[in-house]
């Protein structure tokens, strides 16, 4: 029997939850409002940090909210509430914005955090799935995360409730993302030990080889010198430039098996006379990604890296990019 196709209770309870989950978030989408735009206006208004708080699954929730915005641009962190009554009150100031969750609205330990931090005179914004609750009547915004159902068969546990605040979560991150110009750049310095990291903030001078180990001719030299000049830079290619490192043009040893499968008589030419004119080439402050594009674009496998001038000043390959873990 094709698995894709079983019908066994527990695909069968799989489905109906991942159905249950994405109704919410739809739901979601449609039921959000003018609050939304109060809670970003809100915490743009603010000159502190956002803090998020939460107890149980909504606290687990919280937590992930607090790294996606505090990642996205907007400095923010998460205090337990149950901690916070117990001293970590002292982390929220009058500049700060606290984003308190709970499905019901009626969480103890945020109700007696709540009173103190507003008296403090940081804002408050509630995500909650009860409009009516205590918590969003104490509310400077109240964002409405209600559901329909939870998935779970009892509809008990949380599923679909925090799936809605997650997402939620999510929308409000982004929002101020787009709000405050974060740039890709930007998430790459929160991010610099990452793959994500390597690719946004790794220039072309930071992997490119550079002066001896440029292979290098001039266009006069003998075909059989620029193949020895091929060996010795060990990147497939030389580039050929004028007394002044022009780039003229590259021969690599593609080229050369190029030539010896077209019979050309190699033997008492110049390079310039077989070269590749006016070879694609890069500059040292691209990114490595952007190289990295040029090369499957163009589908070749080396570039020289040139200054403003168009003076050869270094060459990479895609063995560079690979080393470099840009790839």
């Amino acid at each position: 029997m094709n698995q894709t196709q079983s019908s066994s209770p527990a695909l069968t309870l799989a489905r109906q939850v991942l159905r249950i989950e994405a109704n919410a978030v739809s739901a979601l989408a449609e039921r959000i409002d003018g609050s939304f735009d109060a809670a970003v206006a809100l915490i743009l208004s603010r000159r502190g940090r956002v803090i998020v708080s939460g107890i149980g699954k909504s606290g687990h929730i919280g937590r992930k909210i607090a790294s996606t915005l505090a990642s996205t641009g907007t400095p923010a962190y998460f205090v337990h509430p149950a901690e916070a009554i117990h001293g970590d009150l002292g982390m929220i100031t009058r500049d700060d914005a606290l984003i308190a969750l709970s499905n019901s609205g009626e969480a103890s330990e945020l109700l007696t955090i709540v009173p103190i931090v507003k008296r403090e005179g940081a804002k408050l914004i509630a995500i909650t799935g009860n409009a009516a609750s205590s918590l969003a009547r104490e509310a400077d915004v109240h964002l409405d995360a209600g559901v329909a159902q939870e998935a779970c068969p009892l509809n008990l546990a949380p599923t679909a409730s925090t799936t809605a605040a997650l997402a939620l979560g999510d929308a409000l991150a982004v929002a101020l993302l787009d709000a405050r110009g974060f740039s890709a750049t930007d998430f790459a310095r929160s991010h610099p030990g990452g793959s994500l990291g390597r690719r946004l903030l790794t220039h072309v001078r930071d992997v490119m080889r550079a002066g001896e180990d440029v292979p290098a001719v001039v266009p006069e030299a003998s075909v059989a010198d620029a193949i020895l000049e091929i060996s010795r830079g060990g990147i497939g290619m030389t580039v050929i430039v004028s007394p002044q490192l022009q780039v003229l043009g590259i021969f690599t040893d593609g080229d050369l098996r190029r030539a010896f499968a077209q019979n050309i008589d190699l033997r008492g030419l110049t390079i310039g006379e077989v070269m590749g004119a006016r070879p694609r080439c890069i500059g040292p402050d691209k990114l490595a990604v952007e190289a990295v594009e040029m090369m499957e674009q163009f589908k070749i496998n080396q570039v020289p890296v040139v200054d403003d001038a168009g003076a050869l000043i270094g060459a990479l390959n895609m063995h560079d990019l690979f080393k470099a873990k840009v790839i």
